[in-house]
């Protein structure tokens, strides 16, 4: 049995369905471009922000502590990692090589609190074994703090030492008797100790904080 008079609106029906299922599946499209916009951009953004983040400062991996000192080693030898490596990069520092000698760091105090310009610190007695060694203050920006006497440290072979060979270096604002470097007004503050043709440079995985130089908080001002 035929039904001619129905045809025409099946055709509508079936034409109708077909563009509602053209629609979803250009919106489906859509939405899976979309989420993929989404997912690469946050890739990317993570991505990009940690990287950024772990060069931003100091080296992220491979350091090695020693009371409130602390070294990345490695940064001078072909092992360096790819952040060291663009740490380096970023700060054009040419790092000391094993073979050179070893380079340490102190933001903070030997009772782990933050070296801050407003208070006094004495640095001292001893170092380990080295042919020469330098202690350089820095200020918050990584830079020698520049003073009124236009010294930002001290060396092995100029440092007034004790009797007994030891020495002791005090940072304060204001004049201090003996080996006396001058803080800045206000800021964060930091310490690199280099130490030249020192055996420590190869035996690095047990470093005994007691031959490194403590940092000693004094006093603090207003």
């Amino acid at each position: 049995m035929r039904f001619p008079a129905a045809l025409p609106d099946a055709q509508r029906l079936t034409g109708a369905g077909r563009r509602v299922s053209a629609s979803l599946r250009k919106r489906r499209s859509l939405s899976t471009a979309a989420l993929v916009l989404y997912a690469v951009s946050v890739a990317l953004l993570l991505g990009l922000g940690s990287a950024h983040w772990a060069v931003l400062a100091d080296y992220p991996f491979g350091k090695i502590k020693a009371g409130a000192w602390q070294a990345a080693p490695r940064v001078g030898s072909r092992e360096a990692d790819p952040y060291a490596r663009a740490v380096l990069a970023r700060t054009a520092e040419i790092p000391l090589a094993i073979g050179e000698g070893l380079a340490l760091t102190a933001t903070q105090d030997s009772s782990g609190r933050t070296l801050d310009a407003g208070c006094a610190y004495r640095v001292g007695r001893a170092t380990p074994q080295a042919r020469y060694w330098t202690l350089t203050l820095y200020d918050a920006d990584g830079r020698p703090v520049a003073s009124e006497l236009r010294r930002s440290g001290f060396t092995s072979a100029e440092v007034l030492r004790d009797q007994d060979g030891g020495f002791s270096v005090v940072i304060a604002r204001e004049p201090k008797p003996g080996n006396w470097l001058q803080a800045p007004e206000s800021g964060r503050l930091g310490l690199a100790l280099r130490l030249y043709d020192t055996p420590v440079a190869t035996g690095m995985a047990n470093l005994d904080p007691r031959v490194f130089p403590s940092i000693e908080r004094l006093e603090c001002g207003p």
